[in-house]
């Protein structure tokens, strides 16, 4: 399954996605102003797309950015999973 295709289908093939959507829809509970706090301190490590050089210019998420975030994210879902059944494994077998 690609990440990429179903953002397209999720969000009409926007190319870039507001940050509030992107907050909405995926740190939901944080505010979009805390979520740009932890974006700009590497807190979470996304792009952030600026529309235009002023800083109150909208900002938003470009869809290949997420994608690859969202994918991060579960790998790393996986590798923690295959960690905790391996170790309960061994926990059964002695």
């Amino acid at each position: 399954m690609n990440t990429a295709f179903l953002l397209m289908a999720q969000y009409d093939g926007k190319a870039i996605i507001p940050i509030k959507d992107v907050c909405r829809d995926y740190f939901a509970p944080l505010t979009v102003e805390n979520l740009k706090l932890k974006i700009a301190t590497g807190e979470i490590r996304l792009p952030l797309v600026r529309m235009e050089k002023s800083q109150k210019t909208a900002r938003g998420v470009h869809l290949q950015d997420l994608a690859e975030f969202l994918d991060a994210r579960r790998a790393d879902a996986i590798k923690e999973a295959r960690q905790l059944q391996a170790t309960g494994s061994s926990l059964r077998a002695t």
